[in-house]
């Protein structure tokens, strides 16, 4: 349990480290002109947005074991809650069934 539970953190911040590994990358190969700079002022956000759309797929693949852990612990937090409020609520019909 104590490995699952930052599974959602550990997700969050590896997927960043992977965004900016990413956009450092498109920034290298744009200031090597190997792939053309944005148009204008555009430059930034173009190189964000190809640092997006290489992170995802690369996403997708390499950090699946850390998005089925955190998966995992999403579902023990919902059934957790579940069984919470069916409890609230299996107490509250009792008080008012014995009123």
């Amino acid at each position: 349990m104590s490995s699952q539970k930052y599974a959602s953190l550990r997700y969050t911040a590896l997927r960043l480290g992977l965004l900016v590994a990413c956009f450092a990358l498109v920034w290298v190969l744009c200031y090597a002109h190997v792939i053309p700079l944005g148009a204008g002022d555009s430059n930034l956000v173009w190189m964000v947005l190809l640092a997006l759309i290489l992170s995802a797929p690369l996403s997708w693949v390499l950090l699946r074991k850390q998005r089925d852990a955190m998966s995992v612990q999403i579902v023990e937090r919902v059934d957790r809650a579940k069984a919470r409020l069916d409890a609230s609520a299996g107490q509250e019909d009792g008080a008012q069934n014995g009123a």
